[in-house]
């Protein structure tokens, strides 16, 4: 019998599209329509967040490219782009990440992000369904909570 290798490399999703809308995933696609379904869907990646603001790195960076390619020299005294993040789905009331597999970036990310929401104050509950049954989890809760 033989054994099956685990995937490795990075995670590549199927882009889908459904009402004229282009998903980054088939889970992406079916957190709308269970959305949709159930009246609850109000805007997908329509809210971007800005965690960390660019900035200017004045001093010296002597390093090779982001991936380790390239020559060895200075790579600073210049700007650092910001870090930002666009939450698949949101509403007044929820914010929705649907995430598989995450990448390297992504927990990171989703720290950072929390940490913006409780910056600035921004009650609404986060979910990130990871799958079909997580994601009827996640309407089951939102529902649940609107109506109360």
């Amino acid at each position: 019998m033989k054994k099956r290798s685990r995937k490795k490399g990075p995670v590549r999703s199927k882009k889908v599209s459904v009402d004229g809308i282009d998903f980054a995933s088939g889970l992406e696609k079916y957190m709308y329509t269970v959305l949709k379904e159930n009246k609850l869907f109000d805007m997908y990646e329509g809210e971007v967040f800005q965690l960390i603001e660019g900035f200017t790195f004045g001093n010296t960076s002597i390093e090779k490219q982001g991936n380790g390619k390239g020559d060895y020299m200075n790579r600073g005294e210049k700007k650092v782009q910001g870090i930002k993040y666009t939450p698949d789905f949101s509403s007044y009331d929820y914010i929705i990440e649907t995430k598989g597999r995450a990448n390297e970036r992504f927990p990171m990310v989703w720290k950072l992000f929390k940490r913006w929401l409780t910056n600035n104050k921004d009650t609404r509950s986060i979910y990130k369904p990871s799958n079909q049954l997580t994601c009827n989890e996640t309407i089951r809760i939102i529902l649940e909570k609107r109506k109360a």
